[in-house]
């Protein structure tokens, strides 16, 4: 076996041990040619010419076999790393002396093998006007261009980001990426945005209209490289005023959040070891045992994980076309006995119910019963992105990512395609009456070499499939007289206005913590409105009682309030985040005393947020905003960047290091209230005592009464 692929699996941050690189070869600089082989092959020849030239050839050394960048620390992933261990081996060569407009025409020999010809041209860095282009004389790869940034502006924004509010100094990109933990440190995002506000001097924002990859540096100006079409067209928009004004442009342009109903701000909860409905009975009924409100269930483990459609354990006849309830047996000794009884239950309970989904056609192992005949009929219906298969064709796109590795993916950008898709899922809206869903897993489109069915190739597709991803399910829920409650980690430009979002998988470490609470807050500077995260994380061991009391007091205080845990494979001692389990595995008795004392307030607080939702519709304020929006030329506002207003009134500073008794807080000028005591406070640093039962929470003077009944008890 011998195999090249020009632009490789489409990992944005990794170079594959097959791939040409760059893709793109630059005049001045070498270029990489790599082939993949396997383990008996001992030598291996390039044969190439240029201009149409003699064949030339060139013999490659052996080269290391790269893992497309995923570094995995266990978890969900883990298994996907071991099947690295596959025999294979890398092989490349350097060409280099290239020059602008130089074709070059290539092929692998290995013994008796070779691979088809592959073609490039290569480009240049040229100066038109008032931007540089990447070109080979004939087409436009890249455009770079500068904007000027003043001394003491700061840059922020750029959608969901995890290593700081302010980005001056940086350098960072806009492309879709599954960062599986540590995002704060590898400084990638599941849902960037090419959007920023420049706050300090007159203040502006800016835009760029693309869905194709944007790099940014912001060392000494703001310099922008982004791909672009064969045209080299590049538009930057350019917002001026406060940045409520900014964020408003922008919004006008890219579409507004959309009103959820109240009970969204109610606890989420769930963990991947809910597997069953017994067990998800059991969790709910100790949520009431305990007299802790809840709000939401999501469960993730209920499908069969091949079809996304169908409960586990249920029966049912192979169909071509959607289910409908009546068509499915559930044995009482099953896994799920009577899903729609479950429903109705949670219903009299007050509790809305959420099914976890994957925008994947599983397709290893190799797929029988229900999830074949959903691949076929996908296949023959023209329902799937495709790919540029090595001969040149179009085939299936299948998943490069480590998670369901090859599955299918349907096109959910194209009308005809998403309907096709969530059709499958109707009967569990009107009949089973599940209230929304989770839309997980929408980073699986890697690739320029995609194609999409409108025949937009992937570097211009790829970013805007979880936007559509997730519209998709709001339009079914939307369909069925149901408010469009999606929960995605992914999105771009346009997610805005497409359900609720968290922030994806984490540890449970006070590091995640802190990068949780900047991934918020740059999220909603760049306007997305239903925000959350796994608050004091997801995945490894169990936090301490002080992060896990501390998180969920912070947690309180943002959008989207909800505890979430990873698939532990139901050893012990468990693993879930639920706070019965918490106290038990910690011994601390402080934790469900003060687990309930934030989750009642949370539930008086629901009015209040529900408002402040709506004002921030209206307004564009975020409805969870960095200090720097209300204070713009406060230079102090940026030494405490970890603070934001919740809706006009409340001042929230959470504790972020563990055994912290004080907590500085920073209040902008005016009057405000202690929330938790009731004891006036002017502007200005207050260091404030933190009992593990209190986080810094200041309600401006002016609306005490009015919200002093939301806090009433915690005195």
């Amino acid at each position: 076996m011998i195999r090249h692929r020009p632009f490789g699996s489409g990992h944005p941050y990794s170079v594959d041990t097959e791939q040409r690189h760059p893709a793109d070869p630059v005049a001045g600089e070498p270029v990489t040619l790599g082939v993949r082989t396997s383990g008996e092959v001992d030598g291996v020849t390039l044969e190439y010419t240029v201009d149409g030239g003699e064949v030339r050839t060139a013999a490659l050394a052996p080269a290391q076999r790269t893992s497309r960048g995923q570094a995995v620390d266990g978890g969900h992933l883990a298994s996907a790393q071991a099947r690295l261990a596959r025999a294979s081996s890398g092989w490349s060569v350097a060409l280099d002396s290239l020059a602008q407009g130089e074709q070059y025409r290539y092929r692998f020999v290995a013994g008796a093998e070779r691979t088809r010809w592959f073609d490039f041209t290569v480009f240049a860095w040229e100066a038109r006007g008032d931007r540089s282009v990447l070109t080979d004389g004939t087409t436009i790869a890249r455009v770079r261009l500068t904007l000027p940034l003043a001394p003491g502006e700061h840059v922020t924004g750029f959608g969901e980001r995890y290593d700081a509010l302010d980005q001056r100094g940086a350098s960072l990109d806009s492309i879709v990426f599954e960062q599986y933990k540590n995002q704060g440190a590898e400084r990638k995002t599941y849902l960037p945005m090419p959007f920023a506000h420049v706050v300090g001097g007159a203040g502006w924002g800016f835009h760029v209209r693309t869905s194709r990859r944007v790099w940014f540096d912001l060392r000494d100006q703001l310099e922008i490289e982004a791909e672009t079409g064969p045209d080299g067209s590049l538009d930057v928009a350019v917002y001026r005023g406060t940045p409520t004004e900014v964020l408003d442009a922008f919004l006008a342009e890219v579409g507004r959040p959309e009103e959820l109903p109240d009970w969204v701000f109610r606890l989420w909860a769930s963990g991947n070891e809910w597997n069953t409905q017994a067990e998800v009975m059991r969790q709910v009924d100790a949520h009431r045992d305990h007299d802790i409100p809840v709000g939401s269930v999501v469960i993730e483990a209920w499908s069969d994980e091949s079809t996304f459609t169908a409960w586990r354990g249920a029966q049912y006849a192979v169909s071509d076309g959607p289910h409908r309830l009546g068509d499915f047996e559930f044995p009482a000794d099953g896994p799920w006995p009577d899903p729609k009884g479950m429903v109705d239950e949670l219903h009299r309970r007050d509790i809305r119910l959420h099914l976890w989904q994957i925008p994947l056609i599983k397709m290893r192992p190799h797929p029988r019963d229900q999830v074949a005949a959903d691949a076929a009929a996908a296949i023959r219906e023209d329902m799937l992105i495709k790919e540029v298969a090595p001969d040149g064709s179009l085939r299936p796109y299948r998943n490069r990512g480590w998670w369901f590795p090859l599955g299918l993916m349907p096109d959910l950008t194209d009308d005809r395609a998403a309907a096709w898709w969530t059709e499958r899922r109707r009967y569990l809206v009107e009949e089973v009456g599940i209230d929304g869903f989770k839309t997980d897993g929408g980073e699986h489109a890697w690739g320029r070499d995609l194609r999409y069915l409108d025949g937009r190739h992937g570097d211009e597709a790829n970013s805007t499939f979880p936007v559509s991803y997730a519209k998709a399910y709001g339009d079914l829920l939307r369909s069925a007289g149901k408010a469009p409650v999606t929960f995605s980690r992914a999105g771009f430009t346009g997610s805005q206005s497409h359900g609720a979002f968290w922030a994806g998988d984490e540890n449970s470490t006070w590091e995640a913590f802190r990068w949780s609470m900047f991934a918020g807050l740059s999220a909603a500077s760049s306007g997305i409105l239903y925000w959350g995260w796994d608050f004091a994380g997801f995945s490894g061991e169990i936090p301490t009682a002080e992060l896990y009391l501390r998180s969920a007091a912070a947690a309180a205080f943002v959008p989207i309030m909800q505890y979430h845990s990873e698939f532990n494979h139901h050893r012990t001692p468990s693993r879930d985040r639920t706070p019965w389990n918490i106290a038990d595995r910690t011994g601390s008795s402080e934790v469900l005393p003060v687990f309930k004392k934030f989750t009642d307030l949370r539930e008086r607080l629901v009015p209040y947020l529900a408002d402040s939702a709506r004002d921030s519709i209206a307004t564009s304020s975020p409805l969870m905003r960095p200090l720097y929006f209300d204070h713009p030329g406060d230079p102090l506002v940026w030494e405490h960047p970890l603070q934001w207003m919740l809706g006009r009134d409340l001042l929230v500073a959470p504790v972020l290091a563990p055994g912290a008794t004080e907590w500085t807080v920073y209040l902008p000028a005016g009057d405000w209230v202690d929330a938790f005591t009731g004891v006036p406070q002017p502007g200005g640093l207050v260091s404030r005592p933190t009992p593990i039962d209190e986080l810094p929470v200041y309600v401006r003077a002016e609306a005490w009464e009015r919200l002093r009944g939301a806090f009433a008890g915690v005195e």
